[in-house]
Order: C-alpha cells, then structure tokens, then sequence
C-alpha cells in the first residue's frame, strides 16, 4: 500500500508540474521557473509523504552532504556525455554548426531539473528502494531499470533499441548509483548533468524528444547504432558502454561497502537493517 500512495502522491505532483511546464511552450523564464518550482515541491511531497507512511527520518534527501553529491554526479554525468560527444566527433558523427540559443539553454535548465528530480524520486527512491527490500537489488536494478526503458518508448521519436539503452546506461546505472551511496543527490545531478549536456549545451536529442536550441547547434549522422539516430546518443553504443562501466563501478562500491541487499528473506531482512543503520 506504501508503494501505491507515495507513487500517487509524487506522480501526482510531477504530473501538474510538467503539464503546467509543457504549457508554456519553451517560453525560457516562465519554462525555468516552473520547472524548478516543480523539482522543489516533488523533493519535499515525496519526504512528507515517505516519512509519514515508513514513519521514519528520509536519509535518501538528507540534507547533510547533499551540495557535494549533486556536484559529484553532476560532474560525472557531464564528462560521460561529453565523452560520448568526443568519440562521434571523432568518426566524424557529430558536427557544430554554430551557436545555438542561451534562452533555450536557460530554459532546458528548468525543464531537465524537473525530468531528473521526478524520475529519479519515482524510479529510484519509490520503486528501486522498496522493491529491493523484497526482492534484493540485483533483480529490483533490472525490474526497474527495464520500466524505465520501456517508459521512454512513449517519445516522439522513440524505438525498441533506444528503450534498451535507456534501460541499461540509465535505468541500471542510477539504480547502482543509489545503491551504492544511498542518497538520491548523486543520481539526481547526474540524471540533470547528461540531459543538461546532451540538449542544453551540444544541442543533441534526447531520447527521442525535440527541444530548444541549447549552446550549441549539433548534428548527428553516420549508423543509428554509433549515433543514436532520431533517438539521439543516448542509443549510442558508446552510450551503453559507458553506462555499464559507471554501473560496474557503483555496483563494486555497493558490494565493498556491504550494501547489496540479498534476495533471501532472512538475509535480505539483515541487509536491510545493516544498510538503515
């Protein structure tokens, strides 16, 4: 039941906040307003809400460390774009052709806030987190990660390959970023960072949806399997390979530091209590 209100409680509030940032058709101060008005008031449903039905302080959002963690998985989100930039540019996949608009890019700023805080409190801090308390987190990181896939198929320009990368490079590797730290900050700013980079600074689509012109006007070309295609690099194979890397690194953190929960119950139900305190 815990799972179901707090889904309702937070789903309900992105919902109003991205139809009300939807609205205002990329207009850029009204567009960053809202978008985060709405990260700000998701943050603080989903505490209210996950503190009054688990009755228990919300360490996922705590504020202490919180500054350090976005600035750690904003940097790391920035430098896996970038680097998936760098190798198209180098096959000759990726060009600039000329600046693009700092208004978009003002206004992507809002819009990415919102889509990472959202995403990531539903998909990581409600489904990820309580279904691992049941099922442990080796099969909760792919239960969760393939529903995230699959919620992108409902973009513009969304295909089944780009629902599995998504699946896999961000679906997977958030989930083991949270596991790891067991904080929501640093999957938040990486979340923000590779949305951020991807449309507002190299102007390149994201997961198949259109948007503003950010800093740069970049064009993508060359097999959809190196360039994403219409989905954009986020279908990238260098997408993918860089995504499983950063997993494998959060997973062996999570297993060095004993927060793999196990899929047995008595095991699991130590775990759990390990991990809290």
């Amino acid at each position: 039941m815990k799972l179901l209100i707090q889904l309702l409680a937070v789903g309900a509030v992105a919902g109003v906040g991205g139809a009300l940032t939807r609205a205002v058709q990329w207009d850029t101060l009204p567009t960053l307003a809202l978008g985060l008005a709405s990260a700000a008031l998701t943050l603080l449903v989903y505490v209210f809400v996950v503190g009054r039905t688990e009755r228990r302080p919300v360490t996922e959002l705590a504020r202490a460390g919180a500054l350090p963690a976005l600035g750690l998985g904003a940097l790391i989100g920035f430098a896996m774009f970038s680097a998936v930039i760098a190798n198209l540019a180098f096959l000759g996949d990726y060009r600039v052709d000329g600046y693009g608009s700092a208004s978009g890019a003002v206004a992507l700023l809002g819009f990415m806030a919102a889509a990472a805080v959202t995403e990531e409190l539903l998909f990581r801090g409600i489904l990820f987190r309580i279904i691992e308390g049941r099922i442990g987190t080796w099969w909760s990181l792919a239960l969760t990660g393939l529903l995230f896939g699959l919620m992108h198929l409902g973009n513009e320009d969304a295909n089944l390959w780009g629902a599995i990368a998504i699946a896999i490079e961000a679906g997977g590797m958030l989930a083991a970023a949270y596991a790891a730290t067991r904080s929501l900050w640093l999957p938040i700013g990486l979340h923000f960072a590779w949305n951020f980079a991807g449309a507002g600074v190299f102007g390149a689509e994201i997961s198949g949806n259109e948007a503003p012109d950010g800093l740069m006007k970049g064009v993508t070309s060359g097999p959809s399997l190196i360039s994403g295609g219409e989905f954009g690099p986020e279908a990238s194979i260098y997408s993918v390979g860089f995504g499983v890397a950063v997993m494998a690194v959060f997973l062996w953190l999570a297993h060095r530091r004993g927060a793999i929960v196990p899929r047995r119950r008595r095991d699991r139900a130590a775990a759990t209590a390990s991990i809290a305190q």
